[in-house]
């Protein structure tokens, strides 16, 4: 079962960077000789017996590519102050991100591009998310919405994609490989609700010409195809900055473009 977050603070620094360097499938030489410490030093700090300093943990962290949010973690494990800052999207701070997103999201129109947080939920929209939340469930659509959720969801969107198997096995591969590797509580629960979605459907055999799996969905009795794509802010110094993704969808054909500047 996934630490909380009180039983993480509870654990020696060392301890918690051992699990990162375990879970990054790193050896102690392997880690030692990207840090340019010795290998000593490196087993030193996992059992306690050397107390690395703040710059320290900070390369370490580094090195093992831990999230932000959980690099103050490890600070506060050290007996340090966190460094990074975790501002709200709608503080004054972050309004220069918040313009930045809306022009982003306003450019990519008439398609569809949404900006979500680190658990997957909804923080803006452009108007062309309308085609993912027509007909669904009004539960669903109470905030925080959920994409995830809002996709694979029986009263949400499933019910009208196309290729829900190869759809459900892309999203519920990607949210494993995250929950691996940010060992986050609330995304191993998001990713086990998910998984409780499934029907005993299989993912169609992939094709010799595909090469990502289309989102497949029927809207007002058209069939539309779409890409997507996640972007995220080079070199972020804020945990919520970091931590936002921005999702953008794409027409797979022509048939699907021209609708879509249509409904604009």
């Amino acid at each position: 079962m996934a630490a909380t977050i009180e039983e993480t603070f509870q654990r020696p620094v060392g301890q918690l960077l051992r699990g990162w360097r375990e879970r990054r499938r790193l050896s102690q030489l392997e880690l030692a000789n990207r840090v340019e410490v010795s290998t000593r030093h490196v087993s030193f700090v996992e059992t306690g017996r050397s107390k690395p300093s703040r710059d320290m943990v900070l390369r370490l962290a580094e090195h093992l590519d831990v999230p932000l949010r959980d690099r103050n973690q490890l600070l506060l494990a050290g007996g340090f102050a966190p460094i990074y800052s975790e501002a709200s999207l709608h503080s004054p701070a972050m309004l220069a991100i918040r313009t930045t997103l809306r022009r982003l999201l306003e450019a990519h129109a008439p398609y569809p591009a949404l900006v979500v947080d680190r658990w997957w939920n909804i923080v803006e929209a452009n108007a062309g998310i309308a085609i993912f939340t027509a007909g669904v469930d009004e539960k669903l659509l109470q905030a925080p919405v959920n994409a995830l959720r809002l996709t694979l969801h029986p009263d949400g969107l499933a019910r009208r994609i196309g290729n829900l198997a190869d759809v459900r096995a892309a999203v519920l591969t990607s949210l494993q490989r995250q929950v691996a590797s940010t060992a986050d509580p609330e995304l191993q629960d998001l990713y086990d609700e998910l998984r409780e979605y499934a029907v005993h459907d299989q993912p169609a055999a992939p094709g010799p010409t595909d090469v990502v799996v289309p989102l497949e969905l029927t809207h007002d009795g058209r069939e539309l195809s779409l890409l997507t794509t996640i972007a995220t802010f080079g070199t972020p110094l804020d945990v919520t900055v970091s931590e936002l993704m921005i999702e953008s969808f794409y027409p797979a054909d022509d048939a699907t473009a021209e609708y879509l500047r249509a409904l604009s």
